[in-house]
């Protein structure tokens, strides 16, 4: 069965790195394109970014410049680098499968000094 399991969350200083990783399992993952979602406390979950077979990518407004997604066809993995982290980058960050029901249980990322 698919499988999405996001790791790399954390409590980081506005400004800082984390890079979030996404491994997948269950599907022929080098044929799909995978997204990244976030979903802040009261907020309604958002797209940040995503990426095709080919690593095309594309990005929310409010993470481009900062956040890079990448991929490693041979790992079933999708990663998500995220710099220049501001407190409002504060969220639940989820993966999923595109236009599935298939999410990953989510990591969480807390910006904060």
């Amino acid at each position: 069965q698919v499988q999405l399991v996001e790791s790399g969350g954390g409590l980081v200083q506005p400004g800082g790195s984390l890079r979030l990783s996404c491994a997948a399992s269950g599907f022929v993952f080098s044929i799909y394109t995978m997204t990244w979602y976030r979903q802040a406390p009261g907020k309604q979950r958002e797209l940040v970014g995503s990426i095709t077979p080919r690593s095309s990518t594309n990005y929310a407004d409010s993470v481009k410049g900062r956040f890079t997604i990448s991929r490693d066809n041979g790992k079933s993995t999708v990663y998500l680098q995220m710099n220049s982290l501001k407190p409002e980058d504060t969220a639940e960050y989820y993966c999923r499968l595109e236009q599935t029901d298939y999410w990953g249980q989510g990591t969480q990322v807390t910006v904060s000094s």
